[in-house]
């Protein structure tokens, strides 16, 4: 009985997307300046004393430096994160080899999201 109500929720909740998805209305910026001016704000933008911008994605994997690990390393290298790969993977490591250990096992949302109301960020 717990599974066919599990079913029944869940295709629920798809049909409820689905409406929604079809609602969203897709606008195409160009690659320019004037167009991408264009975007409008959300509201919290203008309306919000503080806010939190998380970037997070297989740069985290070394915790070394930040979101720009690529490009100090392959791009415009910077001694600091060349040595840094040196020491610690073996040569023919990549970028993309990061990925397989981008678990996201200790993400916790709930927690991210009540600790970011409570500060007041919106």
């Amino acid at each position: 009985m717990y599974q066919k109500a599990k079913q029944c929720v869940s295709l629920v909740l798809l049909m409820i997307l689905s409406l929604h998805v079809a609602r969203v209305e897709c606008t195409r910026y160009e690659p320019n300046w004037e167009s991408l001016d264009s975007r409008p704000l959300p509201n919290w933008y203008d309306e919000s004393k503080l806010g939190i911008f998380l970037h997070w994605g297989v740069f985290s994997v070394p915790s070394f430096r930040s979101e720009w690990f690529w490009e100090y390393w392959k791009g415009s290298p910077k001694p600091e994160v060349v040595n840094f790969m040196q020491r610690n993977y073996k040569p023919d490591f990549t970028y993309a080899d990061f990925a397989r250990d981008f678990t996201a096992e200790l993400y916790e949302p709930a927690q991210w999201a009540k600790l970011f109301a409570e500060s007041g960020a919106k």
